[in-house]
């Protein structure tokens, strides 16, 4: 399947920094409770499915990718604000979509 390149314009992926991370135990699936600075767009909430690869202490301070115009979605007893990308691998981990260099935060994905 195929987009045009106005419809991937759509999509707002923006560099966040984990600043809180906390367990999520009420998660069907294991899963972490991550509170990500979006500089002006605020303090963002996401759960993520990143507790195989990550430890809390690994992800604080870290600069994530994130789609910030997505709408709110209920995990759980948690709203999440934002969808924190990565990629599958072939054990089902994820690997988090992190730029290599530091950014500005809430810079958009050019």
């Amino acid at each position: 399947m195929s987009i045009s390149f106005e419809e991937f314009e759509k999509v707002e992926l923006r560099v966040g920094k984990i600043i809180q991370v906390d367990d999520f135990p009420e998660a069907r699936k294991p899963a972490y409770k991550l509170r990500i600075d979006l500089g002006e767009f605020g303090v963002k909430a996401s759960s993520a499915q990143i507790t195989t690869l990550y430890t809390k202490e690994d992800l604080l301070g870290r600069l994530v990718v994130c789609v910030t115009n997505f709408p709110p979605r209920q995990v759980g007893p948690f709203m999440s604000e934002v969808l924190t990308t990565g990629f599958y691998r072939e054990d089902g981990a994820v690997v988090l979509a992190m730029p290599e260099r530091e950014v500005p935060l809430g810079a958009r994905l050019a």
